[in-house]
């Protein structure tokens, strides 16, 4: 299996961190945020990455390279200024994520999470389906995203982790150009084609400076303890 890691937003929220940086080359205790990504998914298996880019994205790629020194093989898939947004990210990269296998995980370069991607090796997609990890609400986005899909009767929403397992012809409708991911993901857990899971370990969006310095802090003083 393979694995996608987002890596073309432009960061504004992160302004001036993000000058002359890409987000997912910010720093949580003294290492880019891609990197944990690319650790985790090759303790699980996976090997293939593909990290799509815009800002900045030549600094994300002369750091990694083609991933022969972390024992990976990296491809990049180069977006122009201001990216296509997740799907149509997602939709250009899709000649180089499902040249043997139909299905694929996908992750948020810019979020810091324990979660083990390993288990999502081990699901079983049909043509067209998906399945999301949602969290529970942080401060920022109180109103969560979504419902969990086996229980539909439960009015609770959380959030979108940036974290899903996609099966390629889930994006067989998208066109080209900026497409977002969200409007698809509600109307395929409409026509049940998006199951969801809700993990309650180790997750934050690196959203801005003061949430960045935040797990800095936490993870300093883990390390200290």
């Amino acid at each position: 299996m393979k694995a996608m890691i987002l890596a073309a937003g432009r960061g504004q929220r992160m302004m001036p961190l993000t000058a002359e940086l890409p987000k997912p080359l910010l720093q949580v205790a003294g290492k880019p945020l891609i990197a944990y990504h690319l650790e985790r998914l090759k303790n699980a298996g996976i090997v293939e990455v593909v990290i799509n880019t815009a800002w900045q994205g030549d600094k994300i790629e002369r750091f990694f390279g083609n991933g022969a020194q972390l024992g990976m093989h990296i491809h990049y898939s180069h977006e122009p200024q201001g990216g296509l947004e997740t799907a149509g990210g997602i939709k250009q990269a899709l000649p180089k994520l499902c040249s043997k296998e139909d299905t694929f995980i996908v992750i948020n370069g810019d979020i810091f999470t324990d979660y083990d991607v390993h288990a999502l090796t081990k699901l079983e997609l049909h043509e067209g389906e998906a399945h999301i990890v949602l969290v529970e609400n942080p401060a920022h986005n109180p109103e969560g995203d979504f419902g969990l899909t086996h229980q539909p009767m439960n009015e609770q929403k959380y959030t979108f982790s940036g974290i899903g397992l996609y099966h390629k012809a889930f994006f067989e409708q998208v066109g080209q150009g900026k497409i977002p991911l969200g409007p698809m993901l509600r109307e395929g857990i409409q026509e049940n084609k998006v199951s969801s899971e809700l993990y309650l370990g180790l997750w934050h969006d690196i959203g801005t400076p003061e949430r960045l310095e935040q797990i800095n802090r936490e993870m300093e003083s883990e390390h200290v303890g």
